[in-house]
């Protein structure tokens, strides 16, 4: 596969790596008396020195004579080196920032390459949207290397979006530059089923030599798991159990253990390895979602390398989980992923093995980021207008768009109710009762149950769902957000229908966000006006404002960890039990619809 995201392609530059390590030829920049983290024999190695070239390393050794009169030198005295991090799962639009503004924040954490799947954007503005990120993705040196998103939407004829992604879509974007492989593969059922459309979108992936990635979120490590590994899919970062990494890793399958701002998973299922003591080559770690506030005061992938150490996992080895792995997840272990000859000079500097903490960050020879913060400079928002004014829903809201009639003659009802799991992205199918007044059911925040409802916001066709929602604790109040996997629709639940309908039309009036409601006062208010997902505010600001929505929720009764995350992820019609769309309730253990009541 030919990479695109390095400063120069190695055939252009041959004669000058060899010039370079035989010293017929200064290189540009050395690094001297490191100790190199080789994630390729998995051991640390002493005094060594590095030796860049045309953004490329031309000798790992000993480098005195590559250093001439006009060489940057640069001494490690003694910091370990290691290979750039690569995220090879992430949606950027899940940190509200745009591109640019999200190498700002992860860049001088040390992630200099992520393999990101736009396919948030292009349920709201189509593959226009996917080109909007890759064209803000070069105002920045993170190698954003761009999947082609799949499923959108994400469960065909459960939902409504603002775009469609077939087979003819997959092949014309295949070809443009910037695109890396095709993006999470939602729709296994349709996989196993080998309906037609998907697996044209798997066949054409494959036709271009290009990667595909998986999400298969349900406990089969049988016939299932065979099959959708069997089309070619060749990743997936949605295990919830250590059995589940196990068997996919078995089968040849990339393990993407995920350790997002909600989706705690890796602690998990990463005794899959430390238990086993197996062979790890296909263990990835990954962020998959990750929101402004945790970059700033966490970070990104070195965080979850942390978080991989503490819970038993060797340092080496956690490095090797975002490099060299992921880099041979997509194919590119040739060009990235390792400090060793030829290879694009990405690289980090850090202190301690154990505790690691980036220092000073290097992409393609350049010294991109210092002690915490870039040392280059990042252009203006490249964003086209067409990404804008998003907001159709096609109808007033007001408060009586939330009540819900109960059967007639009723005075109490049993209800599907959805109860979250939190920190993680699976959910439960709960019936209860609840209680009947004037002919409509409330919400009943004694059992901590709220009213919700989701409405169609592309195409302003009017459609709605409604439902009822348990576990986030509130004791008044509403909240409403456009950012709602994977359609995108507006999504607001509350205690009130009052509070509801202030919180949905704050949004519309504003382009989409994420709202807090009170007592007929916002509290909280996070304007996200790129296709309702993204700001283009400097992280910093934006991690200001999420973190007051944050004190807005606590407010209400609020206490879960990233409740607005978790509250995304309810009409996600692809992951068990039981979700909300605005065409209705979907059991996604048999993928249909259900009524409301029982």
């Amino acid at each position: 596969m030919l990479n695109k995201f390095c400063k120069k392609p190695l055939y252009e530059v041959t004669r000058t790596m060899a010039k370079v390590a035989m010293g017929a030829e200064k290189a540009e920049l050395v690094i001297k008396n490191a100790k190199l983290v080789n994630v390729c024999t998995c051991e640390v190695q002493d005094g060594i020195d590095v030796a860049i070239a045309e953004g490329r390393i031309a000798l790992v050794g000993s480098a005195e004579h590559c250093i001439g009169p006009n060489t940057k030198v640069i001494d490690a005295a003694g910091q370990y080196i290691a290979p750039g991090f690569m995220d090879a799962h992430i949606h950027v639009e899940s940190s509200m920032i745009s591109v640019g503004e999200y190498a700002r924040a992860v860049v001088p954490r040390g992630t200099t390459g992520i393999f990101m799947d736009p396919h948030e954007i292009c349920n709201v503005c189509g593959p226009e949207g996917v080109k909007a990120m890759i064209e803000d993705a070069k105002r920045a040196p993170l190698k954003a290397m761009a999947n082609v998103p799949s499923c959108v939407p994400a469960v065909a004829g459960f939902e409504d979006t603002g775009s469609h992604i077939g087979p003819e879509e997959v092949r014309q974007m295949m070809t443009w530059d910037g695109i890396m492989g095709l993006g999470e593969m939602m729709s296994f059922p349709h996989v196993l089923g080998a309906e037609e459309n998907i697996h044209g979108e798997l066949a054409e992936t494959l036709r271009a030599d290009q990667v595909i990635t998986g999400h298969y979120s349900v406990p089969d490590t049988g016939a299932g798991l065979n099959a959708y590994i069997a089309s070619g899919i060749r990743c997936c970062h949605e295990s919830t159990r250590a059995e589940d990494v196990l068997e996919k890793m078995r089968h040849g399958m990339y393990a993407l253990m995920r350790y997002g701002s909600a989706w705690h998973d890796m602690p998990v299922i990463i005794r899959a390895i430390l238990d086993n003591h197996i062979d790890d080559r296909f263990a990835c770690l990954v962020s998959d979602d990750t929101h402004p506030d945790t970059l700033v005061s966490e970070g990104h992938l070195d965080h979850i390398v942390r978080c991989a150490i503490r819970e038993g996992l060797d340092p080496i080895k956690a490095i090797q989980y975002v490099t060299i792995n992921p880099a041979t997840c997509f194919r590119m272990d040739h060009e990235m992923g390792s400090i060793t000859p030829g290879k694009c000079a990405d690289i980090v500097f850090f202190d301690d093995l154990n505790d690691i903490r980036i220092t000073r960050t290097i992409i393609d020879g350049e010294v991109v980021a210092e002690n915490g913060a870039m040392t280059v400079g990042i252009g203006r928002s490249r964003f086209s207008a067409s990404v804008y004014d998003t907001m159709h829903v096609g109808q007033p809201i007001t408060a009586e768009s939330f009540r819900i009639a109960a059967p007639a003659g009723s005075d109490k009802v049993k209800a599907r109710v959805i109860e979250i799991i939190p920190n993680r992205v699976g959910n439960y199918e709960r019936i209860m009762e609840l209680k009947v007044k004037d002919g409509f059911v409330g919400a009943d925040p004694g059992q901590d149950v709220m009213k919700m409802a989701v409405f169609e916001r592309h195409h302003a066709t009017g459609t709605k769902g409604v439902g009822f929602l348990k576990g986030f604790g509130f004791r008044k109040g509403a909240m409403a957000q456009t950012v709602a996997h994977d359609a995108h629709n507006l999504l607001v639940a509350g205690t009130n229908d009052e509070d509801m309908a202030l919180a949905a039309n704050t949004l519309i009036e504003c382009g989409g966000g994420l709202c807090a409601v009170a007592d007929g006062k916002v509290l909280a208010l996070v304007p996200l006006p790129i296709a309702g997902l993204m700001n283009d505010l400097p992280v910093e600001e934006m991690a200001k404002r999420v973190s007051e929505l944050s004190a807005a929720w606590k407010e209400m009764g609020c206490v879960i960890n990233s409740p607005y995350m978790t509250m995304a992820l309810i009409p996600l019609a692809c992951l068990p039990e039981l979700r909300l769309t605005n065409r209705g309730l979907v059991d996604c253990r048999t993928f249909r619809f259900v009524d409301l009541f029982v």
